[in-house]
């Protein structure tokens, strides 16, 4: 199985580990892309801040995050698992999962990145600030720069196994599933119950929980159809709904009652 996550946008501090070694990252394929990401904004960022500020769109108070940027070839490197916070990553919690868990996780999760594309929870990386909905002068949207890339690399990723992909849309965008990947891809949205509809927060928090609960009991399932029942089993609400053609994915709806 391969869960696919989106990244978030507040980071924890690098610390003081040993620096980024882009060649070290998992998904190989991608490392040219990532370079070339890291080249234009460390650039970017050691030049004028404000135009940095402007690129990166950045209110006064991330000021401080284009210094940050600026440093990221010798800035301390973490495990992504500890740089990634936020919502999801507070409800997924990887470092309270046992020994198990946790190879799971090193296994199943991939983080994707508007600088270094998608990284394991286990790739050593710093903390920095670039979403997938930056422009940057040099490279464009970065959107568009990984989808090439992505296309390359991603479906050996992917396996003959289950996707589940939690991304937001800009994160989507990088990379869709197509063919015979996208026919064992499952999307999915939480909905709060009585009003049907979407809440940032508490979707964020859900999908955390659920990834979670997904690691933590073992479960692995190799089809959508299979994830419905693993998660049913595992006591979430889901409402499913089959792709109509080939080469889509299915449409799961994860229904809860409190916002929390």
């Amino acid at each position: 199985m391969l869960v696919l996550l989106p990244p978030s946008e507040g980071k924890a501090a690098s610390g003081r580990g040993a620096p980024l070694k882009p060649e070290s990252l998992s998904l190989p394929g991608l490392t040219g892309a990532r370079l070339a990401v890291l080249e234009e904004l460390v650039e970017l960022c050691s030049g004028d801040e404000e135009k940095a500020r402007e690129v990166l769109g950045l209110s006064e108070g991330l000021r401080g995050e284009v210094g940050k940027n600026a440093g990221l070839r010798t800035a301390g490197a973490r495990p992504a698992g500890q740089i990634y916070t936020g919502v999801l990553y507070d409800a997924l919690d990887l470092a309270s999962l046992d020994a198990a868990a946790k190879r799971r996780a090193a296994s199943w999760l991939l983080v994707f990145s508007g600088l270094w594309g998608a990284v394991r929870v286990t790739d050593r990386i710093p903390s920095y600030r670039c979403s997938m909905g930056v422009r940057l002068p040099g490279l464009g949207a970065l959107g568009a720069h990984w989808r090439a890339p992505m296309a390359a690399v991603l479906p050996e990723a992917a396996g003959d196994g289950l996707v589940l992909d939690l991304r937001s849309a800009a994160y989507a965008a990088a990379w869709k599933p197509k063919g015979e990947v996208a026919g064992r891809t499952a999307t999915v949205r939480v909905l709060h119950a009585p009003t049907r509809k979407v809440v940032s927060h508490f979707n964020k928090a859900t999908k955390g929980r659920i990834v979670r609960s997904l690691l933590t009991a073992g479960a692995a399932p190799a089809h959508p159809a299979e994830l419905v029942e693993a998660l049913r089993d595992l006591g979430y609400v889901v409402e499913a709904q089959a792709p109509g053609k080939a080469g889509a994915a299915w449409a799961l709806d994860v229904l809860v009652d409190e916002v929390h």
